[in-house]
């Protein structure tokens, strides 16, 4: 419908809407009927917007002519014989008149109207299909009436016949009046509704700038157009989202909604986060529990340091084994102690070839070596002059030999069966021995003594027989006051001091050059303890010297054994401690007895509160024994099991809940 229409129009110079000419008279109507018909023809002018018209000839005012001019309209629109071209408009006259450009021929004129007949009326029977009034096709003829009619739009006819119209113009002189065209199609009388068979007219799209691919050959793959790839959108806010998809506009941003949502989204995670902690604090393993000494750690004994009676020359030093010093004289340095060496000798020995109390241990063979060595006694030395090669003599009895007649011979043989035969490999294991004892002033160059450069000081000695006391297979031999060998012969010990006062003997040594030595030991029943001492007198010249050294010894020996003494420090059912389970519950510790100390004027002892190597429980009833309380340390060291005053709760979950460790 719209496809007809010219842009544009009438003719913008046109003004307004021509009014008819009242001195037209009667027929003053025709004219603007048939100038409705015909359609007005703007002007067309070089550079002008609008298209190009026809000419602009001037419509008769009124009388057959008009007719004839809507008569050559629907000629026009309907197909009919191609009409002959009008000569151009004159320029516009004096009056004023619009003037038209040359253009496309007009369409010729039909003939005229009957006078009296109403021109839309007409117009709309000539368009009827089959009326008499029906224009003729391309040709005029047998020919032409003989071709079959074509369906005409009469929309669209209609239009054309107002397109085709000559303009006519307010003042052109004809008396005619302008036509606002749509007006005219408004006033036109409603058609009836068309027949399928007369829609002849095809959809012309007004921009062909839409170009679809044609569509592929059956058969042809089909391919799939490639994807536009883009970055996802950033996901909303859950409120956010939320309100987009119950089409509800989210809240406007405030403080407190701004809280508000922070507490809902951070509070489920809390939550989530304390059941974990508690799953975890649950489940994990408990802590072992600790114990604690509560009572004091320390205990000192009443009076004044003791004073021993020392000799008058060389060096001293006394001391109980697990409590400390007793007492010392002289300058502790290294000097050379004889045969004292033999000692270490004993203890290497017995450290890599242990012996147990009453065993004879494995058989040596006595080499050529230690029977040569053997008749050394007639130069001055102490020798087991007895044994020959290929002899056996047992583990203890070469300790023996070594120990109570002091045999040079067999201390070398013993050294060379501890290395496989290197008596200078066991003089190096002598003093790393030495060092791990913490030996400062010694150094062995032998392993009887003999040599000169063989050194030590009281106390070393002293460090080294507390060692040695611990021994029992060893005090077995060095207390004993003789000793018979294989072969039958008798041989006494040099160390004076045994078998009385419950002397342990250890070690005698004397040369010219080192003077008289003695490494002794001694215990004493004090209570329920069997207290231990050991000292060391070095550097004893007064002859006889052997005699001189065992004399002394035996003062300071006895006079030791005197100052020793018991003290009850801890009483029985007395809190000295507590057990801890780590997750804040603590249970006190007592004594299941008297805790009684050996010790002597002036002594401070330490109290040590374990868990006896074994591991202490979770839980347990009042009453359990759970460590034991210690004094000093070694053989004389003194214990007391110690127990629950209540009972040990096991932990509860609140206790594994809030622990920190």
């Amino acid at each position: 419908m719209f496809t007809a229409l010219r842009p544009g129009g009438a003719d913008p110079s046109a003004g307004s809407e021509a009014v008819p000419d009242p001195s037209a008279g009667a027929d003053s109507g025709t004219a603007a009927d048939a100038a409705l018909t015909a359609g007005d023809a703007p002007k067309s002018a070089p550079g002008s917007a609008e298209p190009e018209a026809g000419p602009a000839a001037s419509a008769p005012a009124a009388g057959p002519d008009a007719a004839q001019t809507a008569g050559d309209a629907l000629k026009s629109a309907t197909g009919s014989a191609e009409p002959e071209a009008l000569p151009a408009s004159a320029p516009a006259d004096e009056a004023g008149a619009p003037t038209s450009t040359p253009g496309p021929a007009e369409p010729e004129a039909g003939p005229a109207d009957e006078p009296g007949v109403d021109r839309k009326t007409a117009v709309f029977k000539a368009l009827k299909p089959g009326g008499a009034d029906t224009p003729a096709g391309p040709e005029s003829g047998p020919e032409a009436d003989a071709a079959p009619a074509t369906p005409v739009d009469r929309k669209t006819a209609v239009l054309k016949a107002l397109d085709s119209r000559p303009a006519s113009k307010p003042g052109s002189g004809d008396g005619s009046a302008g036509v606002d065209q749509p007006t005219a199609m408004l006033k036109l009388p409603p058609q009836p509704a068309e027949l399928p068979a007369e829609r002849t007219s095809k959809f012309v799209p007004l921009r062909a700038d839409e170009v679809r691919a044609p569509a592929p050959p059956a058969g042809s793959p089909v391919v799939e157009a490639e994807r536009t790839r883009q970055q996802p959108m950033p996901p909303l806010p859950p409120l956010d989202l939320l309100a987009e998809l119950t089409n509800k506009p989210a809240p406007p941003e405030t403080p407190t909604r701004t809280v508000v949502r922070r507490v809902k989204i951070w509070t489920p995670l809390l939550v989530l986060a304390l059941i974990v902690f508690a799953v975890v604090q649950a489940v994990r393993p408990l802590p072992t529990p600790s114990l604690k000494l509560t009572a004091n750690s320390a205990y000192t004994f009443e009076g004044d340091k003791p004073a021993l009676p020392w000799p008058g020359e060389g060096q001293g030093f006394m001391a109980a084994t697990g409590l400390g010093t007793v007492d010392s004289f002289g300058e502790q340095k290294a000097v050379p102690i004889g045969s004292v060496a033999k000692a270490m000798t004993a203890y290497v020995v017995l450290k890599d070839k242990p012996l147990k109390k009453g065993a004879q241990g494995p058989s040596i063979t006595v080499d050529a070596k230690a029977e040569e060595d053997g008749g050394l006694d007639a130069q001055g030395e102490s020798t087991l002059n007895t044994v020959k090669e290929g002899d056996k003599l047992t583990q203890h009895d070469a300790l023996a030999a070594l120990m109570i007649p002091s045999a040079n011979n067999i201390a070398r043989l013993l050294a060379r069966w501890d290395t496989g035969g290197s008596e200078e490999e066991f003089v190096k294991k002598m003093n790393d021995t030495a060092a791990e004892l913490g030996m400062k002033n010694t150094k062995y160059t032998d392993p009887s003594g003999l040599d000169a450069t063989t050194v030590s000081s009281a106390e070393d000695q002293v460090k080294l027989g507390q060692k040695l006391v611990e021994i029992e297979a060893l005090m077995d031999i060095t207390k004993l006051p003789e000793w018979t060998d294989p072969s039958g012969k008798t041989w006494r010990n040099y160390n004076t001091l045994v078998p009385y006062d419950g002397a342990l003997g250890i070690k005698t040594g004397s040369t010219t050059k080192a003077g008289g030595n003695l490494l002794f030991a001694a215990h004493k029943m004090v209570g329920d303890t069997d207290q231990l001492i050991v000292g060391a007198i070095l550097g004893q010249h007064q002859a006889p010297i052997i005699d001189t050294v065992n004399a002394a010894s035996k003062e300071v020996m006895r006079a030791t054994q005197d100052e020793l003494d018991g003290a009850t420090i801890v009483k029985k059912g007395q809190v000295v401690g507590e057990v801890d389970n780590g997750l804040g519950t603590k249970v006190p510790l007592v004594a299941v007895e008297d805790v009684k100390a050996v010790g002597w004027s002036g002594l401070t002892v330490k109290l040590e509160l374990t868990d006896g190597a074994k591991s202490v429980p979770q839980s347990a009833a009042a009453g359990t024994h759970i460590g034991t309380l210690t004094v000093g340390e070694g053989k004389s060291q003194v214990e007391v099991a110690v127990a629950l005053q209540s009972d040990l709760a096991e932990a509860s979950f609140l206790d594994k809940l809030t622990r920190v460790g």
